[in-house]
């Protein structure tokens, strides 16, 4: 079983509302690159993400979403200053906040900051395919012959009729593995 392993950056997801405090009224995000998931594009915004201890320039992800969320690699979080949990996207009750700054304003998150638990799109012809279901845990095994093979744990399947089979990980884990853009992985199932 493979899948095709995607490296995901440190992003942005903003509500319509956020989105015009930070550009000004009546501003529309700006679809700059289409993303591997069907709908998801790179924004040609930006905003600064502020913590308190750095701040770091941040794509915008569209399209618009119900609530504000930042994800970054533990790296990241640390340069920021906040103790970012490892959390599936969406999963932000009581994780912390931080200040979005854009060219006409600024906004104050109470909550949102994560680091995304590694995960892999699929779509429910393809998970049925595989023998694998919605919230299943697996591992996967990439960088085979490169002399940084890893077998990553705790990856969490994800299905959904709107996603397209990939496998995220974040900058820290891609550098770990040694992996140069877009590769293969081998998803592994436990036999327990």
């Amino acid at each position: 079983m493979k899948v095709m392993v995607e490296t995901s950056a440190h992003h942005v997801h903003v509500t319509k509302e956020t989105f015009e405090t930070l550009y000004g009224k009546g501003a529309t995000l700006t679809n700059k690159k289409n993303l591997s998931q069907p709908g998801q594009f790179a924004c040609a915004e930006k905003v600064t993400v502020v913590g308190p201890r750095g701040e770091m320039n941040m794509s915008i992800l569209g399209p618009e979403r119900n609530a504000d969320q930042v994800e970054v690699s533990l790296t990241d979080a640390r340069k920021l200053g906040i103790v970012a949990p490892v959390r599936e996207s969406g999963d932000i009750a009581g994780t912390p906040g931080c200040k979005l700054v854009g060219p006409a304003g600024e906004v104050e998150i109470e909550c949102g900051v994560i680091a995304a638990k590694r995960h892999i799109h699929l779509d429910p012809a393809t998970a049925e395919e595989f023998g694998l279901t919605d919230k299943q845990i697996v591992s996967v095994k990439v960088g085979e012959n490169t002399g940084r093979e890893t077998t990553f744990g705790d990856v969490v399947i994800r299905v959904n009729e709107n996603y397209a089979p990939a496998m995220h990980i974040d900058t820290d884990e891609s550098n770990a593995a040694g992996l140069g853009g877009t590769v293969d992985g081998v998803i592994l199932v436990s036999s327990t």
